[in-house]
């Protein structure tokens, strides 16, 4: 069964139980292939495994860190071009990318540790937002992206679902 997390918990740590358990799904479901299994395109937009990781490690930097004031590596983010986070460049490596992704959740982390549910950050259209709706947004939006990461896996190897079976 899955790990349905902390059934009478409080908010914030439900919340955070809610987007840990998406997050892990997004790493299990890069698990076992080689980097060219990785960057398939199996989609007719062109979506892989390796560009959903991507993309989400720089929402993470970006919603988290960027929302409240909190420096990070450079991100793959572009106004000029809104693919850029999605796409992976041929100098990047499964390894590379995963680790962007690992360094951006444990940098999410912090911030969400260091914050009140109530407190405040600046989005990057310039209007407020709670902490609390970046970690619902964030749920929505890694969860969003799990599903198309089930998908794709699918379409590459067969391998389905939302959790590993024991």
């Amino acid at each position: 069964m899955a790990n349905r997390g902390p059934l009478t918990g409080g908010e914030k740590e439900s919340l955070r139980h809610s987007l840990d358990r998406h997050r892990d799904v997004v790493l299990w479901k890069v698990e076992g292939l080689d980097d060219a299994r990785l960057r398939e395109r199996r989609t007719p937009s062109g979506t892989t495994l390796l560009g959903l990781v991507k993309h989400l490690g720089a929402m993470e930097y970006s919603w988290f860190c960027g929302t409240f004031g909190v420096e990070t590596e450079p991100l793959p983010l572009d106004d000029e071009d809104p693919e850029a986070d999605l796409r992976v460049e041929p100098h990047e490596t499964a390894e590379e990318i995963v680790a962007f992704y690992r360094r951006a959740r444990a940098a999410a982390d912090e911030v969400i540790e260091a914050r009140g549910l109530d407190e405040q950050g600046t989005a990057w259209f310039g209007s407020a937002v709670s902490l609390r709706w970046v970690l619902i947004h964030m749920i929505e939006e890694t969860a969003r992206h799990a599903g198309h990461l089930d998908i794709v896996r699918e379409l590459i190897d067969g391998s389905t679902g939302d959790h590993q079976r024991s």
